[in-house]
């Protein structure tokens, strides 16, 4: 069982809003950006989320 932290999810969501650029018009950077800002807020449930998936093997594959 391979074991994902928020913080990795949000560190991967804040590069992706920085790749994409600020444009308040565009809905992909809209939703990026207040998926950060909400799970940013929601840590705890974030991480108790994860672990529950990490025990269902859902991370096995990542190499991170």
């Amino acid at each position: 069982m391979r074991k994902m932290k928020a913080e990795t999810i949000l560190a991967e969501l804040n590069r992706q809003r920085k790749d994409l650029g600020e444009d308040t018009t565009d809905i992909e950077w809209l939703a990026v950006h207040h998926a950060f800002v909400f799970l940013s807020f929601k840590m705890s449930d974030l991480q108790r989320y994860l672990d529950e998936q990490s025990e269902k093997g859902e991370f096995d594959d990542y190499e991170g």
